[in-house]
């Protein structure tokens, strides 16, 4: 192929001539001198070519299964497979070696090359034998689109041009065959996963520029688009997405773009840009099949390694290995065999701090991984992460989890309560569904009690006297507490003027779930606004026992945080509140 569409040079094409019997093609991509002596592929060589139709990267991977590691290498990132076989010899161990790594790594699309047809004297029966065989082995791997060409690369039968020799063959020579082949919905356009690659400060036009550099992993992004900042889980909108210093109206992938945002956030290298509906799973512990690549020492469970996804490194531990795949016969060996160089098989990472993951299925970009010696720096293992959401490890079964634990690590958030105390009129409910908004906006599961909603149904037994109202708030804060502990973040809108009647509510949701947030605004403001007319009544002695007035209402003498919404905007007040209160929900 690179020959016939002019991809080579003349002094390239004299060096492949060197040899007897003509041109030795093999010395194009075999450019190592161990490769030439051996005769045997053993380090991947790209090369590039085009035709009219398309553009293509051809990565030349080894056979040898010494060398699987390198194979995992170049395909990591190929759309198209081609798997090269003899005629005479038929399916090998390497050619299905070669299938289950390209399965295994998404590789959607294979092509079976039959090759050296004129061994076999262009024989149909033996080109159809040899076909059955693999699609009989490959009926149990992953490729959904699979095609066979039978050539004699040597001469160039059914390479570019359709062979005379092999009248037969109804199908396409094999490059237009590949100049056809659809790729286009291979890439994920739906998935936004923008990992920041680099934060860059500079000063544009006289005025301060903050701007996110990375590579458009997965999506769509564009200006005006609403996006959520992993793992912090702030909200903003796109305002540009650049290259360079040219605006564009939409990127995808693969393109490297620089994006700015409307808010002034703490987004760094290792965070995550995605739609605020359309986020990847939040893990603490991740499936993965490894192929491992570490010549020096196999793997060890229970050892720390550095894990690298897309832009992120952390620390983890590989929990369990599950098994050790046979690549020739597909069987799995149990866990306790050993995984070493060019070993592939099946274990459960456990990261020290959560991480953002998709299936590497659904998406390459944040369902890959590769595994580091965190004293050596050399990379042990690339793995791919599987669908499967993990539970705990063989070890640990039969030990109980606390469902609070479990219902945390499910919704992402910890169950807690934001208790809203101040004067009527403060501004309680409308910071609580300011508040609750923001939250459901950013993904999380909230609620908002507001105490003269709960007057009319669980409580409308109840008076205004002292009584009543510490059994009003004790009613509450029970209710609370329930949906804290199913992992809600409860927004409790109440007066509750008693500061000991607030003392035994946290007390009873418990100090480390307890959140007192003070709205601290002045009587004056509270009658000036007056927004259900409770202080025009009261003045008019339609009622006594206004609190703050002539019924007592205690500040709380420590809150968690304090708010006078005469001095602090609503949207200020519901910034502090969501900074404040990270610390409490954060599981």
């Amino acid at each position: 192929m690179l020959l016939e569409t002019g991809a080579l040079l003349d002094d390239q094409v004299a060096q492949a001539s060197q040899g007897e019997g003509g041109l030795d093609l093999a010395l194009l991509t075999d450019g190592l001198r161990a490769e030439r002596e051996q005769g045997i592929t053993i380090d991947v060589a790209y090369r590039y070519f085009q035709t009219p139709r398309r553009k293509f990267i051809l990565a030349d991977t080894p056979g040898h299964e010494q060398y699987t590691r390198n194979m995992a290498t170049g395909a990591s990132t190929a759309q198209l497979a081609l798997l090269l076989v003899d005629a005479r010899q038929g399916l090998t161990r390497q050619t299905k070696r070669h299938a289950f790594i390209a399965s295994l790594l998404g590789i959607r699309h294979c092509v079976l090359v039959v090759n050296k047809m004129d061994l076999v004297e262009f024989s149909q029966a033996r080109f159809e034998e040899v076909c059955a065989e693999f699609a009989d082995w490959a009926a149990r791997l992953d490729l959904p689109d699979l095609e066979f060409v039978p050539v004699c690369a040597l001469e160039g039968d059914n390479v570019v041009h359709k062979s005379a020799r092999m009248p037969w063959y109804r199908g396409r020579a094999l490059l237009p065959l590949l100049e056809t082949i659809h790729v286009g919905s291979d890439r994920n356009l739906v998935d936004l996963r923008f990992p920041v690659q680099l934060v860059l400060v500079s000063e544009r036009e006289g005025r301060p520029f903050r701007g996110y550099a990375g590579q458009v992993a997965s999506g769509v992004v564009r200006p005006g688009d609403t996006v959520m900042v992993l793992p912090s889980r702030r909200v903003t909108r796109v305002t540009q997405v650049l290259l360079g210093e040219r605006e564009l109206d939409e990127a995808f992938p693969p393109r490297s773009v620089t994006l700015t945002l409307s808010d002034d956030l703490d987004v760094s290298r290792g965070d995550l840009l995605v739609h605020p509906n359309n986020r990847p799973r939040r893990s603490l512990r991740v499936e993965a099949m490894l192929v491992w690549l570490d010549d020096r020492s196999p793997l060890e469970t229970g050892r720390p390694y550095l894990l690298k996804q897309g832009t992120t490194t952390i620390q983890c531990e590989v929990e369990e290995l599950r098994y050790v795949t046979d690549v020739e016969t597909l069987r799995r060996r149990p866990g306790g065999a050993k995984l070493s160089l060019n070993g592939i098989g099946r274990v459960t990472i456990a990261p020290y701090r959560p991480l953002y993951v998709d299936a590497y299925r659904a998406n390459r970009a944040t369902g890959s991984l590769i595994l580091i010696d965190p004293v050596s720096h050399a990379t042990c293992a690339a793995g791919m992460i599987l669908e499967q959401e993990v539970g705990p490890p063989a070890s640990e079964v039969g030990v109980p989890i606390e469902p609070a634990e479990r219902r945390s690590e499910l919704l992402g958030q910890r169950g807690c309560v934001l208790w809203f105390t101040g004067l009527s009129g403060a501004g309680k409910t409308t910071l609580a569904r300011g508040l609750e908004a923001a939250l459901l906006d950013e993904g999380r599961l909230t609620y908002l009690l507001d105490a003269d909603e709960i007057r009319s149904g669980l409580c409308a037994d109840l008076g205004y006297d002292a009584g009543s109202r510490s059994e009003n708030v004790r009613r509450l804060s029970e209710l609370a507490r329930t949906l804290a502990e199913a992992g809600v973040i409860v927004l409790v809108a109440c007066i509750a003027p008693f500061e000991a009647d607030r003392v035994q509510a946290r007390a009873r949701i418990g100090p480390a779930r307890f959140f007192e947030v003070h709205v601290a605004t002045p009587l004056a403001t509270c009658q000036e606004r007056d927004p259900k007319g409770l202080y025009a009544r009261f003045a008019a002695g339609e009622f006594a026992g206004m609190t703050g007035i002539d019924a007592p209402y205690e500040p709380p003498p420590q809150p968690d945080i304090t708010i006078d919404t005469a001095q602090t905007s609503r949207l200020g007040a519901i910034g502090l509140l969501l900074e404040a209160g990270e610390a409490v929900w954060a599981p």
